[in-house]
């Protein structure tokens, strides 16, 4: 009886956190659309004006003396049009409380509510924090998702590295191609601008943001990570200690050391190269 009280209290106590968790993940959301909608609410007022200041302007410096092309005046005039329905209809919905969940909300008052929230949520799991065991073993389970980032991140930096080659390849083919079709090579001036054009700024983006070591350093330490949780799983050295507390501790401190290091790579390459010779 007194087991199955404890396993009831432990499972109120796991709904309690995560309903912080979902508390704090929907006010984080409600904060992000409150700072589209006053961004709406505020902007679509402002751009009408402006647009209708740009037409009266335009008219002035512009078409004094002559007439303003029509054009110019079904743009203007539809702008103003659109933004004064988008205006209406915000405003209108703005003061409907059923339409928008945090109408005549300020975002200070949502931020401010989203602080006491993480506070609750901190205190909860303070009073309530398990051993190191548990805490480890809930660490490692983890670890699966952490892993996945580490590889589709490691994979997109790949596929703009591969995509960065492949243009600088192309262009710089493409160069000596034209140039050597045409003699001399006027037609083609235009072409060779945009292809050298192309080639300088691929070189220094790949220079400056070096997609192909960002990739191999967050692949290696995702085959890092996963080599020791096989490692654990398995039982095997160095996690075959008798004592699974040892396993767990030592397991975490190994995998906070390898995330560490990768850290501290991704703020070598985000350094000037002379900085980086300085580090090393």
């Amino acid at each position: 009886m007194g087991s199955s009280l404890g396993v009831l209290n432990d499972g109120t106590v796991t709904d309690e956190i995560i309903g912080y968790r979902r508390e704090i993940a929907d006010l984080t959301q409600r904060i992000k659309n409150r700072r589209l909608q006053v961004l709406g609410l505020y902007g679509t007022p402002v751009a009408l004006v402006l647009l209708a200041l740009s037409w009266a302007g335009l008219k002035i410096f512009v078409w004094l003396h002559g007439d303003t092309p029509s054009a110019v005046n079904g743009i203007c005039f539809a702008g103003i049009v659109v933004l004064g329905l988008a205006s209406a209809v915000q405003f209108s919905v703005e003061f409907q409380s059923e339409h928008w969940e945090d109408s005549g909300k300020s975002i200070r008052a949502l931020k401010l509510e989203l602080s006491l929230t993480e506070e609750r949520h901190v205190l909860e799991i303070r009073r309530r924090t398990p051993p190191p065991q548990d805490r480890q073993a809930s660490y490692k389970e983890k670890l699966p998702s952490e892993i996945f980032r580490l590889r589709q991140d490691s994979r997109r930096y790949r596929r703009m590295h591969l995509v960065m080659q492949w243009l600088l390849f192309i262009s710089s083919a493409a160069i000596s191609a034209v140039t050597a079709w045409y003699d001399p090579p006027q037609p083609a001036k235009g072409a060779l601008i945009g292809l050298g054009f192309t080639v300088t700024v691929i070189t220094g983006a790949a220079g400056y943001f070096k997609p192909r070591e960002r990739a191999f350093n967050l692949q290696q330490t995702a085959d890092s990570i996963q080599q020791h949780v096989t490692a654990l799983e398995l039982g095997i050295a160095p996690y075959n200690a008798s004592e699974e507390k040892l396993n767990l501790e030592l397991f975490a401190t190994t995998v906070e050391r390898l995330r560490a290091e990768q850290r501290m790579r991704e703020q070598q390459l985000d350094q000037p190269q002379q900085g980086q010779q300085q580090v090393i």
